[in-house]
Order: structure tokens, then sequence, then C-alpha cells
């Protein structure tokens, strides 16, 4: 935290250590949330931030990002603020579209957290898996912030080891004792033998993490031209992360789940139904039955066997 973002924490007193970054997010909400405590997401958006809030009784309250790059209403966003919002809750890069909040979208989020007085939670287990010119920035290390930030994050992505569940939450002393006292309460601790195997990954040189961006920028673009050939239209390139989120072209008359389902039945090919990341009104917004998320963090081996059996669902 300190090499990466020049924050001033303290190890024995400013994390908690928990099982991967799923639960670190649970035990934040739970930390923080009250019943009636209005919490604001953006749309689309990863599949458990709103169980948590509700299990915690809270309100999500969705902001819609503006497609086809995704990008941040300003009117929109400032505008779903109310006396009730009490966090706001930032994954970047973003799953499941990929992209990575700009500096400048940062810039209008923690002015905002701080004119409302709310906290932010923030979910950047993709930290390290930026292409192109893109980087990604914690919200925390903007002015005003780190002391209403709370980050969570893993070893899951960065280290290809989702199975091991080790990851954090950090956040001023105060709440992260209140994480902790969660934590205990959930699961009562990480693995220690998975502990000690993640002190020597995050001794991990630099040159790691640029063969790590370049290894995903390679497959990430074998998936983009294979869903090219396939017939899509990219009309976004994914900046980070390690998903496409492509839009069916509007020539096919096929929903999202008719296409995973065919995509499955016929080619053995697994991809995810978009719609299931949307959760504003639907009946307003006929791209949300529009989209497929494809995960390409896989060997050479298996998307090169993805890509034959997809083309040869074309050519049948």
């Amino acid at each position: 935290m300190k090499r990466d973002h020049g924050f001033d924490v303290d190890p024995l007193t400013d994390f908690a250590i928990c099982c991967g970054q799923s639960e670190a997010f649970a035990a934040a909400v739970f930390a923080i949330i009250d019943p009636g405590d209005e919490v604001l997401l953006f749309d689309p958006a990863y599949e458990t931030y709103q169980t948590c809030i509700e299990l915690a009784r809270g309100v999500p309250v969705y902001v819609p990002l503006d497609p086809p790059s995704w990008t941040l209403d300003a009117d929109k966003f400032l505008k779903s603020f109310t006396s009730r919002t009490k966090a706001v809750v930032l994954n970047s890069p973003h799953n499941p579209t990929g992209k990575v909040f700009s500096k400048e979208e940062l810039l209008i989020i923690s002015q905002a957290c701080q004119q409302m007085d709310c906290f932010a939670i923030t979910d950047e287990v993709y930290e390290y898996i930026t292409y192109d010119e893109n980087k990604h920035i914690s919200l925390a290390s903007l002015p005003g912030m780190q002391q209403r930030t709370i980050i969570t994050s893993s070893l899951s992505k960065t280290y290809s080891v989702t199975g091991w569940r080790i990851g954090w939450a950090c956040a001023a002393a105060n709440i992260a004792t209140a994480i902790r006292n969660i934590h205990v309460k959930l699961t009562d601790s990480a693995p220690a033998p998975f502990q000690e195997a993640a002190l020597i990954a995050l001794t991990s040189t630099p040159d790691y993490y640029e063969s790590l961006k370049k290894d995903y920028a390679e497959r990430r673009d074998f998936i983009l031209q294979l869903l090219k050939n396939y017939g899509f239209h990219i009309s976004f390139k994914p900046q980070g992360s390690v998903f496409v989120f492509a839009e069916l072209p509007k020539s096919w008359q096929i929903s999202d789940i008719d296409f995973v389902t065919n995509l499955i039945n016929n080619a053995g090919v697994a991809a995810v139904p978009g719609r299931g990341f949307f959760h504003t009104d639907a009946d307003d917004q006929s791209y949300h039955h529009r989209y497929v998320r494809f995960a390409f963090c896989k060997s050479d081996e298996t998307l090169k066997a993805a890509a034959q059996k997809m083309m040869k669902l074309v050519k049948s």
C-alpha cells in the first residue's frame, strides 16, 4: 500500500485479513451500514454487492453507467445522493465491463463523498491487470479520501490463486477494528498456510506485474479477434480486468440467455448472460438483454479450443 499508492498505513491497526475479497467486502458493509442506510452502486455491477447490502438491511441504489464505454454521468450520480446515503461502492477495474475509471471520474466521486460526508468501499481485485495506457488509481489516494475509504482486495486475481481465499480490507484504524470484529464472527480466520504463502507472493518484483499484464493483454486481444470473427462488433475494448462485455449484434434477433444457451449446447463453450449484472429498470433499458460476458483468464489451450468450437458452430 505504501509502495504502490503512497498510503501512510499501519499493518497492525489498519488491516483486516479475510477469506477473500468477498468476505472482506461483506464485513466492511456489516461494519458501517445500519438499517435504512442507502449505498450507491454503479450499474452494471458484480452480483454479490447487493446481497451484502441487503443482509445488512441497507438499501442498494443503482447509478447506471452509459454504454457503450460505460461512462459516469456526473449529473445522474450526484442526483442519486440523499440524506440517507452512507456509502458509495466503486469497483475499478470493473467487472463485468473491463472499464477503468478515469482520474476525472474518480475526482467526481471523491468530491461527492466528501460533500455528502459518506464512506467509499472499493473493490480493487484487478488493480494490477490493466491494459494499454490505462492505469489503476485507488480512490483512497485522492485528497481527503484515505480516512473515508475502505479498500478491499485479494491475492486471487493478481496471483491466480482464486481458491486460496486470502483477501483484506484496509481502512482507518477504528473502521478496520470494526471490520475485524465482524470478520471473526463470520469466518474466524483466513487459512494460515495460505497467509504464509501470501507473504511470498507479495514480495514479487515489478517484472512479475509487467508479465502479468502482457500475458493477459495477449489473451484479451485473442478473444476480441475471436468475437469479431464470430460476428460481434466490439464497441468497447477492455481497459482492465479479465472480461469482455460484448454486445450482441443488432441484426441477431436473440437474447443474451438464448445466445449463451445455444453456445453451451452446441459448442460446449460457456459465457455469462449480461442481464444478471444489471439492476436498474429493464423496461427502459433494452440493452440489458443484449450483453454477454466472456472471461479470458484461461490457458492458451483452452482459448484456442473455444475458438475452434465457436468457429465450427458459425460454419454449421
